[in-house]
């Protein structure tokens, strides 16, 4: 006997479209309420630099009678940042706009305004990796010698306070609207009496996957049980040995991963005769944090021909990633410069045009040329993901504005669209960040003992 089931009724389905919006996932935008916000003066170019005089030399020995000191002279030193133009948009039909049952001009604002945090918060940190005071868990030396387990812990937490307090770095005292930052507690209240709220701080900015190791620290889960009420700062988790730790989910991080095979070619580029070093950095195309997956270098690449050489690689095939192949210059071991090279994917307009960058997951990828200089973030130990905190005081980094935010809405008719088609939403805003002073800020690297998965 034939049965009849749902399944020969599914064209008569109506089917039911729910009217709300569900979220996006949620970042958290906290390195803005640390920077010095610096404004600049339109007309005057796109470089903001500010000048520090220098500490002067004490004397070495007491005044003689009659004699004149030697003396000291002012010496200066200075900083300069760049403010850039970031800006997108999205563009929408007019059928598109007249059909949906959801407000899609609404909904590009909506998106747009949370594009706009993530890339100030994004770009903030990529400013913050230039910090060349860096301390490593267990004094590991470097990224590449941090093991699995080279957690963050309140040794290195120590010895991290105690070095910036030992250079003199300047440090927070009290909310982050404090416009009078003092030099330590002797120019007011006694520390014991103020508390860790009022005392001279630092404040440190660490991903939830090094919050995570903290927790598990007996020291820091009681110390961070009473300090709760002590919070200043957006995000903060909690306070421990004069540091206030707030979190952020955009701290950029980078996991190590075998090195990708280039095969030296004689023809099909413009590479000079000679031996080259080559590695492969992936970029999350949902997170975009930077370059998280860092291929190990491979060294002693041969390339043959007379100056019309090439290299050719498969790009790694991991979904949710774009890759860039980056080249050393002949006969070096050091990776100077990204490549360029054809690929599927690589851009062909741009500050990045035919550079290989954004090349798609399992592109067949050639090499032809030595591109525009750019050095890849260092590989941790392979299967190592290493993520940075940055601990600094106060005057550590600036973010220089020369246009504010400007949003643009594009609804009518004009020569380049007469019949009124389209409607484009966009932003687009002038600014940058730089570190006035290395020597009051740092950032500790640690491994981190969950990868971030749900397996």
């Amino acid at each position: 006997m034939a049965t009849l089931n749902s399944t020969n009724y599914q064209a008569a389905f109506s089917r039911r479209l729910a009217k709300e919006v569900l979220p996006v996932v949620y970042r958290d935008i906290t390195l803005d309420q640390f920077a010095d916000k610096k404004k600049m003066e339109k007309g005057a170019g796109v470089a903001w630099t500010a000048t520090r005089f220098n500490r002067v030399a004490l004397p070495q020995a007491p005044l003689s009678e009659g004699v004149q000191p030697t003396g000291n002279i002012l010496q200066i030193s200075q900083v300069t940042g760049v403010a850039l133009q970031w800006g997108d948009k999205i563009t929408l039909s007019d059928v598109a706009v007249t059909t949906t049952m959801y407000d899609l001009l609404q909904q590009a604002k909506r998106m747009l305004g949370i594009s706009i945090k993530e890339l100030r918060e994004r770009n903030g940190f990529a400013i913050l990796m230039g910090a060349t005071q860096v301390n490593y868990v267990a004094q590991a030396g470097s990224r590449s010698a941090l093991t699995a387990g080279n957690v963050l812990d309140t040794t290195t937490i120590n010895r991290t306070y105690s070095n910036l307090r030992n250079e003199g770095a300047f440090p927070w005292n009290g909310s982050a609207s404090d416009t009078n930052p003092r030099s330590g507690p002797e120019t007011g209240p006694r520390t014991s009496e103020m508390g860790p709220m009022r005392a001279p701080h630092y404040a440190a900015i660490c991903s939830p996957l090094v919050t995570n190791d903290l927790r598990q620290n007996s020291t820091l889960v009681l110390a961070w049980s009473y300090s709760d009420v002590t919070r200043l700062y957006n995000n903060e988790v909690g306070y421990f040995g004069g540091i206030h730790f707030t979190e952020s989910n955009m701290v950029p991080h980078w996991t190590g991963v075998a090195s990708v095979t280039g095969t030296g070619q004689t023809t099909g580029g413009a590479l000079a005769n000679a031996t080259y070093a080559l590695q492969v950095t992936a970029t999350d195309t949902l997170n975009q944090f930077g370059e998280s997956l860092v291929y190990q270098v491979q060294t002693g690449v041969t390339v043959g021909g007379s100056g019309a050489g090439s290299i050719t690689l498969t790009a790694p095939s991991t979904a949710g990633y774009t890759y860039n192949v980056y080249i050393s210059a002949a006969g070096s071991t050091t990776i100077t410069n990204l490549a360029l090279a054809t690929a599927t994917g690589v851009p062909t307009s741009g500050l990045y045009s035919g550079q290989a960058v954004q090349i798609a997951p399992g592109a067949s990828v050639t090499v032809t040329a030595i591109g525009l200089f750019q050095i890849p973030p260092a590989a941790p130990t392979t299967g190592v993901t290493v993520y940075p905190t940055f601990v600094f005081g106060r005057e550590y980094f600036a973010q220089t504005m020369l246009e504010d935010i400007s949003y643009t809405f594009l609804g009518d008719a004009d020569k380049s669209d007469p019949l009124n088609q389209l409607r484009v939403v966009g932003y687009k805003f002038f600014e940058g960040y730089l570190i006035l002073n290395q020597q009051f800020g740092c950032r500790i690297e640690s491994s981190v003992s969950n990868t971030g998965t749900f397996g």
